[in-house]
């Protein structure tokens, strides 16, 4: 294949643009706000499930509370029922009298162990809400965080893809004056060789594969018309010859 010094040399510029475009796309897939906000995202779903569970409990417990206190209140009611028929005097048989004290007595210790419940009940509902309080902060500061992040991560697309968007707009037009061919031949190569299709011979060497020429690949290069497209025989690139190749 033959091609003007001056369209292999201007095949560089577009192996330089490509270059670029992939150094953008690699910019853009790594940059730090996209770890930054998935391991937000993660642990935001974590916090609310445990806020979740902690609002759950608090509402379960509020349920049992009201349960207890009214047991509470029936033998609490209850008792002062029997109380009052004994203070009454209206029961005046000694064996029902002693089964109302007995019974009196029992409902008060009834009542003790039931206070002592709800007691029980009152302080995990209010260390569930305690907690339920403290995790909603938390998820309401993470949940910032997570819209800061994704802001910077967002203006730093835009600004990756603007740029992307310029260099395309370059990189079309210097190829647009590259022959069809060599164009063609170079995009195969690209797409073979890890995305570099031409390389620069300077100082004997290829700045593709980064090995010198030995004196037989020289001479062959030295003796190759100067619009023949010669190739690397190491890595078998497009060899672009300038003024400081070195031959």
């Amino acid at each position: 294949m033959n091609a003007a010094p001056a369209d292999q040399i201007r095949l560089l510029d577009v192996q330089a643009l490509d270059v670029r475009l992939t150094q953008l796309a690699h910019r853009r897939d790594t940059l730090p706000e996209h770890a930054e906000v998935r391991a937000l995202e993660s642990e935001i779903a974590q916090q609310r499930d445990l806020l979740v569970a902690a609002r759950t409990e608090e509402s379960d417990t509020a349920r049992e509370q009201a349960k207890a206190e009214g047991d509470v209140d029936q033998v609490r009611q209850r008792a002062a029922r029997d109380q009052q028929r004994l203070d009454s005097g209206l029961v005046t048989n000694p064996k029902d009298l002693e089964s109302l004290q007995s019974e009196i007595a029992s409902l008060a210790r009834r009542q003790d162990d039931l206070e002592t419940i709800v007691l029980d009940i009152m302080e995990r509902q209010e260390t569930a809400g305690a907690r339920a309080k403290e995790l909603a902060v938390k998820v309401e500061e993470l949940e910032a965080k997570a819209a800061e992040t994704t802001a910077r991560r967002d203006a730093a697309l835009a600004e990756i893809e603007a740029e992307s968007g310029a260099v395309r707009a370059e990189r079309a037009e210097v190829a647009a004056a590259v022959p069809a061919d060599l164009l063609k031949l170079y995009e195969k190569l690209r797409e073979q060789q890890g995305g570099i299709g031409a390389a620069r011979l300077y100082q004997r060497r290829c700045e593709g594969c980064r090995l010198e020429l030995n004196i037989t690949e020289l001479n062959e290069v030295r003796a190759a018309a100067p619009d023949a497209v010669v190739r690397c025989e190491n890595c078998r690139r497009i060899l672009v010859r300038t003024p400081k190749s070195g031959l």
